[in-house]
């Protein structure tokens, strides 16, 4: 066997192997998300993003953040950032940022999510931009189980905590207005005085009913009304014949 032969063939294994490896190996995620309670219905959870620079020219200065379902705007607060960086809402999502960091100084901030939702996962297309105005858009998906080449940073949720529900969850329908006021309103009208030569005060069944308590559930309440309705009944008769006498004589 001819021995000048083994370099070039261990030449075009190595290359072999090296093209395997690079093709198995999956694109570097540049903007990074993690969380020490990533599960779903998780609250107050802490989201860390990392973001490495790459420009050889300026810093990085600005991030903005399209919100994944279930997490809106006003559910999101800053808990950490480089110095001088704030952040702000937007429609879907929001921007945090400042004053550009030194070139080749990755940057790391940390927001604080209300609850995260129910769900397997979370993806936050991200925005990048440095101080020269360059952006980088790191809002790829994975497709044919392909990696993408700018990949969005994607958090992988755990199943929910036994017990853990979403909050602000509607609460149970006021009660409606009770008998009794409605039987006070009744009442008070059925006891004011009848109207000058009115023959009478006849009491519909309803009023009767409404009176004494919005259903007659009260034996005490059915008589009182009755009474009531009587008296006045009676003291409109006693002076419609007052007048017809008065007027006769």
């Amino acid at each position: 066997m001819n021995d000048s032969r083994l370099p070039g063939r261990a030449a075009i294994v190595t290359a072999v192997v090296a093209g395997s490896l690079a093709l198995a190996a999956p694109a570097f995620a540049h903007v990074e998300v993690a969380s020490e309670t990533a599960r779903a219905l998780a609250v107050n959870a802490t989201v860390t993003f990392t973001a490495e620079a790459e420009s050889s020219t300026a810093g990085l200065a600005e991030f903005r953040v399209v919100l994944p379902e279930g997490i809106t705007p006003a559910d999101v607060t800053l808990a950490d950032a480089p110095q001088g960086w704030t952040l702000a809402v937007t429609a879907d999502g929001y921007t945090v940022g400042g004053p550009a960091l030194p070139q080749g100084k990755d940057a790391v901030y940390r927001i604080t999510v209300k609850q995260l939702p129910d769900a397997r996962q979370l993806v936050f297309k991200t925005l990048e931009t440095y101080g020269d105005g360059h952006i980088d858009r790191w809002i790829e998906l994975p497709e044919g189980g392909t990696e993408p080449q700018h990949p969005a940073p994607t958090l992988k949720l755990a199943a929910a905590a036994p017990g853990a529900t979403p909050i602000g969850t509607p609460s149970a329908a006021p009660p409606s207005v009770g008998a009794s006021a409605t039987s006070a309103s009744v009442t008070s009208a059925a006891a004011a005085p009848a109207p000058s030569g009115a023959p009478g005060v006849t009491a519909s069944p309803g009023t009767a009913s409404t009176a004494s308590g919005g259903g007659g559930s009260s034996s005490a309440g059915l008589a009182v009304g009755a009474a009531v309705v009587v008296a006045l009944a009676a003291g409109g008769a006693w002076l419609w014949r007052s007048r017809r006498a008065a007027a006769g004589s």
